[in-house]
């Protein structure tokens, strides 16, 4: 597995809690868009992400953002 799957394509957008986030960069986690450990046996690993205040947070759904974990609307050009 050399690219991601895309889990969908829109952010996921969420109110979050100040704390840390293990973002799913695979795309295989059922627990989107957060990891699950689903990448296990691929090349992918989570993206570590603190949250310090509680806040709405456009994670990428895709997975191509070029402002990973973030949404940065290339879910627009797929």
């Amino acid at each position: 597995m050399t690219e991601p799957k895309i889990a969908q394509k829109a952010p996921y957008v969420l109110e979050v809690e100040p704390k840390k986030y293990a973002w799913c960069t695979c795309g295989l986690s059922e627990n989107q868009p957060y990891c699950n450990g689903a990448h296990k046996g691929t090349d992918f690993s989570p993206i570590i992400e603190e949250i310090t205040e509680t806040k709405k947070v456009a994670w990428c759904g895709c997975k191509f953002s070029k402002n990973k974990p973030f949404c940065d609307g290339s879910h627009s050009k797929l």
